[in-house]
C-alpha cells in the first residue's frame, strides 16, 4: 500500500487526483459547479485554495493547511467523537487523521453524487486524494503556472483564459472568492507581472508524474 504524506498545519501542498479507468470526473457543467460547491463545504474550512483547476478526468489543487490551532477549533467543534486535543504527543495524528476524513468525506459526497446522476456504480476516483508537499519558492511559482495552463498543455484550448474550471479568471478580476488571491498577485509582483509570467513557457518535467 502507498504511504501516505501526512498532512501538517501552515504546510504548502500540491493536491491531484484522477478518474477511475476511462472516466471523466466531469461530464457537464453541474459536475465542475457541485464539485467546487462541495469543495468548499468540506475542505475550505481546513485549507486556504491558491490556484486550481478542474479538468474533464483530473484536478490539481495547490494549497496551504490552516493553522493548527484553526484546525483543532474547527474538529473540536463539528466531530461526532472525542479526541483528546489536549495531548500533545497525539496531537499530530489526531490533526492528520481528522484531515484525511476530511477529504475522504469530501471525494465520497461527490462520488455519490455523481454515480447517482448518471445510474452507475464503483469508483469515481482512481486512488485517495494525491498529495506532494510544497517547500521550494521556484516550484510554487512553477506550479501555479502549471495548474492554470492544464487545459492549453491537454489541448482543450489555445489559451489558459478561456478555460472556466480554473482560478486563473477568477485571480485577474476582482470579484469576490476564497482563493488567495491577494496573496498570489503580491507573490507575482502584481496582476500585470502574474498575467505576464503565464504568457511565458516553463519546463514542466518536474510535474510529470503529476498528470
Amino acid at each position: 500500500m502507498e504511504a501516505k504524506t501526512p498532512f501538517i498545519p501552515d504546510t504548502y501542498y500540491h493536491l491531484y487526483n484522477h478518474a477511475n479507468g476511462d472516466d471523466n470526473l466531469f461530464r457537464i457543467e453541474d459536475n465542475y459547479l457541485y464539485f467546487l460547491h462541495k469543495y468548499s463545504q468540506y475542505l475550505s474550512p481546513v485549507l486556504d485554495t491558491y490556484s486550481y483547476c478542474l479538468m474533464p478526468n483530473h484536478f490539481h489543487f495547490l494549497v496551504c493547511i490552516k493553522a493548527e490551532k484553526e484546525l483543532i477549533e474547527f474538529f473540536k467543534n463539528t466531530t461526532a467523537y472525542s479526541f483528546d486535543f489536549e495531548n500533545p504527543q497525539s496531537l499530530s495524528d489526531i490533526v492528520n487523521k481528522k484531515l484525511n476524513q476530511q477529504f475522504s468525506n469530501f471525494l465520497n459526497s461527490y462520488a455519490k453524487a455523481y454515480n447517482k446522476m448518471f445510474a452507475r456504480k464503483g469508483s469515481v476516483f482512481r486512488t485517495n486524494i494525491k498529495r506532494k508537499v510544497v517547500n521550494n519558492v521556484n516550484y510554487f511559482t512553477k506550479l501555479i503556472h502549471y495548474i492554470h495552463s492544464n487545459p492549453v498543455h491537454h489541448g482543450f484550448v489555445d489559451n489558459i483564459n478561456d478555460w472556466r474550471f480554473s482560478s486563473y479568471q477568477t485571480l485577474c478580476t476582482t470579484k469576490a472568492t476564497r482563493i488567495e488571491r491577494d496573496k498570489v498577485l503580491t507573490w507575482f509582483g502584481g496582476a500585470k507581472a502574474f498575467i505576464e509570467f503565464h504568457q511565458q513557457s516553463i519546463d514542466t518535467q518536474e510535474f510529470s508524474n503529476d498528470w
